[in-house]
């Protein structure tokens, strides 16, 4: 039986796969290095991660059926009723479907945080066509939707993502317009940050 927990768990084990998955062959960091330029140093280390995130998907698909599983049965603060239920799984695939979109269009440039790539590239396809961030936008919409079962878990998700997400625009913003002072002033100027038509 298809559950709304179930649904949720299915979308964050989908994304933890992709992102790690994605995560192979990123441009080289060249300003603003970090872990992102060891995790491209060092294939033991990505073998090693992608074998954890890997087995942590396959748990939590493995109790997306199992009623004992369940976020409703976890620490909770609220137990939502059927309908927010299924509202809030429906707002966390769409999120995770938009962020992985976004990630596909993104591809090489990609960085775990701020930084400068080598042959950085300005990306204004797909997503990036109706706001600046919309991996971040997919992210905090999933979030949201999993703070929405009333668990501990989801309300710390969503915080945290709102948080680290909202103080790493600006210098991400000032990152780009370094980079493409001429193309970028143009693209902020028809684009919103997070939400189509409205910031």
């Amino acid at each position: 039986m298809i559950t709304y927990d179930g649904v949720i768990r299915w979308s964050w084990a989908a994304f933890l796969l992709v992102w790690v998955a994605s995560a192979f062959g990123v441009k080289r960091d060249i300003r603003g290095a970090g872990f992102s330029s060891v995790w491209s140093r060092f294939w033991a280390m990505r073998l090693a991660v992608t074998v954890l995130v890997a087995f942590f998907a396959m748990r939590l698909v493995r109790r997306a059926g199992s009623a004992a599983g369940s976020f409703s049965n976890r620490a909770s603060i609220f137990a939502p009723p059927p309908a927010v239920g299924w509202t809030a799984a429906v707002m966390t695939a769409i999120g995770i479907g938009l962020a992985i979109w976004a990630r596909a269009f993104l591809g090489r440039n990609w960085s775990p945080r701020p930084a400068v790539k080598e042959h950085h590239e300005l990306v204004t396809a797909g997503p990036y066509a109706y706001v600046r961030h919309p991996i971040y936008t997919g992210i905090l919409l999933a979030a949201l939707g999993t703070a929405l079962t009333g668990t501990v878990f989801g309300i710390g998700v969503f915080a945290f993502t709102s948080i680290v997400f909202l103080s790493r625009i600006r210098t991400e913003e000032k990152i780009m317009l370094e980079l493409f002072p001429n193309e970028y002033p143009a693209y902020h100027a028809r684009t919103k940050r997070l939400v189509p038509c409205v910031w």
